[in-house]
């Protein structure tokens, strides 16, 4: 971590910036995270990696194996500059990367015999998988998933759009491990990667500031 790098580049900001970005990281986690497997409308994965920014979760994990790229910054608001975004091009290697992590596998579906979301317990590391608006989840993450997590509904239609679910579950969840005694929040480490990162997205012609300052060096 370059901390004199850090420092002149806030230079370049507001103290109220700065501030907001130190304010910010002491709510960020990654002890939950989410995967959003083919999605198909881009405005339901924008709006999921929105909602991760607004609860506080620092990582989200996309597979984009059937229809490729469809993050839309329109409909995200921005939040993709704030939330690290990992992409894979197939379910397996999603999973397999998050399982190196420590994180258990939780499959969010309206149609197994899942735990209610207000009897879930936060036993570890949880990633959260999110499927398709028309088809769900895959038949792998369902037979890889550690367990299911369903949001109880009284109503005739049986299912939410995927934005709307991960927004439900994140705040409950995330709520309920604020509560927690387990050390949720990001480390000192990886507090400062991310306010290096912040800041160079927020100073204008950030290339050419940078170009002057290891010109010093």
């Amino acid at each position: 971590m370059d901390h004199e790098l850090l420092a002149y580049l806030e230079g370049f900001i507001t103290l109220k910036r700065k501030q907001r970005f130190l304010d910010i990281l002491e709510d960020r986690t990654k002890y939950i995270t989410v995967a959003v497997e083919d999605v198909y409308q881009m405005h339901n994965m924008s709006a999921v990696i929105r909602s991760c920014d607004v609860f506080g979760i620092q990582e989200a994990h996309l597979i984009e194996n059937r229809y490729g790229k469809r993050l839309d910054k329109s409909i995200s608001m921005g939040a993709q500059q704030w939330v690290d975004t990992k992409r894979y091009n197939n379910t397996t290697s999603c999973i397999d990367a998050l399982r190196r992590e420590g994180y258990r596998i939780v499959a969010t579906t309206p149609h197994e015999n899942g735990v209610l979301l207000p009897d879930f317990k936060l036993d570890g590391k949880t990633a959260l998988f999110f499927g398709t608006e028309r088809d769900g989840l895959s038949q792998e993450v369902m037979n890889n998933a550690d367990s299911y997590l369903t949001i109880p509904m009284v109503g005739f239609t049986e299912s939410l759009n995927i934005s709307v679910s991960a927004a439900i579950i994140l705040h409950r969840l995330t709520s309920l491990l604020k509560r927690s005694d387990v050390e949720w929040r990001l480390t000192e480490e990886e507090k400062l990667e991310r306010r290096l990162d912040w800041t160079k997205k927020s100073v204008r012609s950030v290339e050419d500031v940078l170009a002057r300052y290891h010109s010093t060096k």
